[in-house]
Formats: structure tokens, sequence, C-alpha cells
């Protein structure tokens, strides 16, 4: 399968209105994945990119503990990329598979985005990211032997958080049943 062939479902991405209550509702971590992200980031970002900002819930929370952190957003939803531009946040319309914006970059963070590329996406995202990035946070649906929310067929692609870590010279720094996050620091 050609990489420009993976496409992302609806799932929740198209109705922002509903996100949070759906994703709270499918995910009952998604709260301490969100705050185990943020503590995850090993510094005080100046340029920040984020990789499927969605409603910007992950850039608030990031904004309320570095707030003097300059975030450029990603995200292939026009849905999301409209509702986080309503926020006040720089969001452009793009896919994670496409070639990033200029760096460098503090910080790339992605929270419940990475799972919808396929591996070897996922390592040519980590490999594109390290060389624009000073670091990386990574939250996210990860293979576990049971999922709070099934992974559908030919969207999500799960991978081990050590196979994630491994990918992106890291290291995970928190797990909860299907849940992960793992932190690279390039300097």
């Amino acid at each position: 399968m050609a990489l420009t062939e993976v496409s992302v479902s609806p799932q929740f991405h198209t109705q922002p209105e509903t996100y949070l209550e759906r994703i709270r509702a499918a995910f009952p971590g998604y709260d301490e994945l969100q705050d185990a992200a943020i503590d995850a980031i090993p510094f005080a970002p100046g340029r920040v990119l984020e990789l499927g900002i969605g409603t910007g819930e992950t850039t608030g929370r990031l904004l309320e503990r570095f707030p003097d952190a300059e975030v450029t957003g990603l995200d292939a939803s026009p849905e999301m990329v409209f509702r986080a531009r309503e926020m006040g946040i720089e969001v452009r319309l793009a896919r994670m598979e496409d070639p990033l914006p200029d760096g460098p970059w503090d910080l790339v963070l992605a929270v419940l985005a990475v799972h919808h590329l396929t591996a070897e996406q996922k390592r040519d995202l980590f490999r594109r990211v390290r060389g624009q990035a000073r670091s990386l946070v990574l939250g996210d649906q990860v293979d576990a032997e049971s999922h709070s929310l099934d992974p559908e067929p030919g969207v999500d692609f799960l991978e081990a958080p050590e196979e994630l870590a491994e990918w992106c010279g890291g290291e995970v720094v928190w797990t909860a049943d299907d849940l992960a996050v793992v932190r690279a620091a390039y300097d």
C-alpha cells in the first residue's frame, strides 16, 4: 500500500463540537494522557509544532504550563482546523505525511494522532521530526492486550510503546492500559 493511500476515517474528527465528550467516553484515560504528555515536555519550549491539533485541547494545556510558547498546529480535518483557529491558534490544513513546516522547532507534540500512520509512515515522520526539532512528545493509543476503543482496521495502526520509543530515539515515560507517552530529546 502506498503511503498516500492511507486515510483517516471520520471517527471523531469531523465533529469538533462533540469531540471532547466522545473521546473521553472512548478513552477513560484521556485527561490523564493529556496531563502525562504535558508533564513529559523536557524543557520550556519556544517554538512548538503540534501534529493533529484537533480542537486545541492539548495546545490549551501546553499554553497553561508554558504561556510564552508559540504554537503552530497541523490537522488534516478542515473542521478541526476551523475550530482551532477560532481559539486564535495558528493552524495549517495538512497531513502528518506532508512535509513539515520549516523548523527548527523546540518541540514537536502529537496526542492521539500518530496512531493513524502505518509503521513505515511513523518511522518516516520521526526521521523528519528529528531533523527539525530539539524534542518530541508523543501521547497515543498503543498496542495492548485490550483496548478502550477497538482499533479500526485500515485507520488505526497500533505499535508497542517500546517500538515507538526505539523508532524516535526516545523513551516511554508513561503508560496506562492502551495509552502511552513517549519522549525524545535530541539536544
